[in-house]
């Protein structure tokens, strides 16, 4: 996961750094962490959050009352993603890929990418592997329908500017999650080309100057710590992405 300075963050966001530590100090409404050395460290979901505090306070909304509407926007999106889940797991067990890919889309176009995946998609994954009234072959159905979606997402994510990067999957099987951390890549700004075979002993070497993000589905294990470090000391621009 790529951490920014609270200078990085100002300059992206548009914002004075005095205002974002007021955000945070006084009304509560950033939680931003820390370096050893005391410095903020800001990921993309704060960025996220910066920018709809923006759209509120830009609405006429006072500064004050951002936080409670913050809160309440969480519960719905809670509400929203259990209540999507739910409707996909009906058109699945009704074997219906034309209503399934329509509503992936859909979940696309009117969630966030984080709240798309993690909220909804990975949950529905994994109700899928222990529901017993849906087959394996509901299973990849979804599968197909999602790599499919997130393909395309990457396709549009090309005709707008953005950094080219490679993703590629250390020790981890599982390719569909792999198209969705490529999906919420595309989402970031990135123009991302995907290596879809699993990955157990990547070779940065072989893609000299290109930017390359390496997932693996969980943090890195200490051996792996230690081979990016040694990557990163050899000047190959590799990065972890932790989704």
């Amino acid at each position: 996961m790529a951490f920014y300075s609270i200078g990085d963050v100002a300059e992206r966001c548009g914002i004075n750094p005095v205002t974002l530590r007021a955000w945070q100090r006084r009304y509560e409404l950033l939680k931003p962490k820390r370096t050893e050395g005391g410095h903020r460290q800001f990921d993309e979901d704060d960025i996220q959050r910066i920018e709809e505090i923006k759209r509120w306070i830009e609405s006429g909304v006072s500064v004050g009352k951002v936080k409670a509407l913050l809160e309440e926007s969480e519960i719905n999106l809670q509400e929203g993603a259990a209540s999507r889940q739910e409707e996909m797991m009906t058109i699945l067990r009704q074997a219906r890929p034309v209503k399934l890919r329509a509503l992936i889309g859909e979940v696309g176009r009117k969630h966030p990418v984080d709240v798309a995946i993690d909220q909804i998609i990975l949950p529905v994954r994994q109700r899928l592997a222990l529901d017993l009234m849906t087959a394996h072959s509901m299973n990849s159905l979804f599968d197909g329908a999602l790599i499919d979606y997130a393909s395309a997402c990457l396709a549009a994510a090309r005709k707008k500017p953005g950094r080219e990067t490679l993703l590629l999957s250390w020790a981890n099987d599982d390719r569909t999650q792999l198209w969705l951390e490529a999906w919420r890549l595309s989402q970031r700004s990135w123009h991302v080309d995907v290596l879809s075979e699993p990955l157990e002993s990547p070779r940065p070497e072989l893609f000299p100057g290109q930017h390359i993000f390496v997932w693996t589905g969980h943090p890195l294990t200490p051996l792996q710590k230690e081979q990016m470090t040694h990557w990163q000391a050899q000047g190959y621009d590799v990065a972890f992405h932790a989704g």
